[in-house]
């Protein structure tokens, strides 16, 4: 249960101002929320079970308290990464407001492409190194999912008045408290 709720908190803040979140908005503006939601949680469970297979075999290959510190300097990463930001490309914004005859199905390949090597599949690589694949999975995809869906909402209500700048420092913000507390369990 602890890799559940550690998953779900760290993938939901990991999604807050990230490129999922702008491309869920873009296609809550073209469709209806359901199909939306249903894609990005298809393409979500994919992506995190897969991201969770290759985190228990790395997590069962290595040390773990090598494998701590390499997530404390990940998650140090992914706070630097959050405060970048992401931004959909010209072209990534087209395809997303393109009319298609099923949106579950455009959102579905969308966000599946869009996660794959995305920090949120990175953390759960990484989560799935330290905690179980079944909590880590369900804990991950709830998370990001719950944080898309915070998106559509937010974007359908507020449209572009969204304080774009104050979600990332608070997701890098808590990245970086994450990558912190990692290392220092691992050295401790």
């Amino acid at each position: 249960m602890e890799a559940f709720w550690i998953s779900l908190a760290v993938i939901f803040v990991a999604e807050l101002g990230d490129k999922s979140q702008l491309m869920a908005m873009t296609f809550a503006t073209r469709f209806k929320a359901w199909p939306v939601l249903a894609g990005i949680t298809i393409a979500t469970t994919v992506v995190h079970l897969l991201s969770v297979a290759v985190g228990g075999l790395v997590g069962d290959l290595l040390p773990t308290t090598a494998i701590a510190i390499v997530a404390g300097i990940a998650f140090l990463g992914f706070a630097v990464w959050t405060l970048r930001g992401d931004e959909l490309t010209e072209e990534e914004s087209g395809k997303a407001a393109r009319t298609t005859r099923s949106a579950l199905i455009a959102v579905t390949i969308a966000f599946f492409l869009s996660e794959l090597g995305d920090k949120t599949m990175l953390a759960t690589i990484t989560l799935a190194t330290q905690h179980g694949w079944l909590g880590t999975w369900i804990g991950s995809t709830v998370g990001m999912v719950a944080a898309d869906a915070l998106a559509i909402v937010v974007g359908r209500m507020l449209g572009r008045h969204l304080p774009e700048k104050a979600i990332r420092y608070g997701a890098a913000a808590a990245f970086a408290i994450f990558g912190v507390i990692l290392i220092g369990d691992a050295v401790m």
